[in-house]
């Protein structure tokens, strides 16, 4: 079957991607949002009832990571395609959006929130100390570099991919690449931190060895968080433990 969507075409669809959150409610979430992205496709495909029937399709509850949902709805413009032409596929749009919203969301929120944009801002911080005023711009090009790309290039893959998106996603191994982008972030701050040791007892005239002593109470914080423990407790107790040392020097 010819396509009937050019790239500019997916690449104006992923833009309306943008505002896919401008109007949620509690009980269809994405909804409005949803159906504002598909419409211009919609309005090609379809005529009179069968229009106001596929608008009225997309109403549904729909809710996934914002980032990841441009390469999902363009696998629904695809099989919305194939429904016009009268053919039948695997799954219907509905069954589709339902299946895979939740890991969608999933994986965007493991890449995203808990992987890129802490690694981007850890990147950050070491020119943020060094005192670079554009620093933040870094942070911003290194975390939105990936998501543009996701948005974008994910719109045009989920529509020339059909159902195969699956395949992609899954030959992509997203997950791996989240806790791949924690890890670095890890280790990033972890340096970040020796140089700051470093640095502040050389300020103090002292001997960088000294910063060796740090070492017992990072691995009983690291232990107590493996029992765990409260993150918030620790960081309130090592902070009221710094503020008495530091009156008490």
């Amino acid at each position: 079957m010819s396509r009937k969507f050019s790239i500019p075409f997916l690449l104006g669809t992923a833009v309306r991607t943008f505002f896919l959150q401008a109007s949620w409610n509690f009980e269809r979430m994405q909804s409005l949002g949803t159906l504002f992205v598909l419409a211009p496709g919609l309005n090609r495909l379809y005529r009179g009832e069968a229009l106001a029937a596929a608008y009225r399709r997309h109403m549904s509850y729909f809710n996934t990571h914002p980032y990841m949902a441009a390469a999902l709805l363009g696998t629904v413009l695809a099989i919305e395609e194939e429904h016009a032409a009268g053919e039948k596929g695997a799954f219907g749009v509905l069954e589709f959006k339902e299946m895979v919203m939740a890991p969608f969301a999933a994986i965007g929120d493991a890449l995203f929130w808990g992987g890129v944009r802490p690694l981007a801002a850890s990147i950050a911080l070491f020119f943020a100390y060094k005192g670079y005023l554009w620093s933040p711009f870094i942070f911003l090009f290194l975390f939105n570099l990936p998501h543009l790309l996701f948005r974008f290039a994910g719109a045009c893959r989920g529509y020339r991919s059909g159902l195969r998106l699956l395949e992609y996603v899954q030959h992509w191994r997203l997950p791996d690449a989240a806790i791949r982008a924690k890890e670095t972030t890890v280790v990033l701050l972890g340096g970040l931190c020796a140089y700051l040791t470093v640095v502040c007892l050389r300020q103090e005239s002292l001997a960088p060895a000294w910063g060796i002593a740090l070492l017992p109470p990072v691995i009983l914080l690291g232990w107590l968080t493996r029992k765990g423990v409260s993150n918030l407790i620790l960081i309130l107790t090592v902070a009221a433990l710094v503020l008495c040392i530091g009156q008490l020097v």
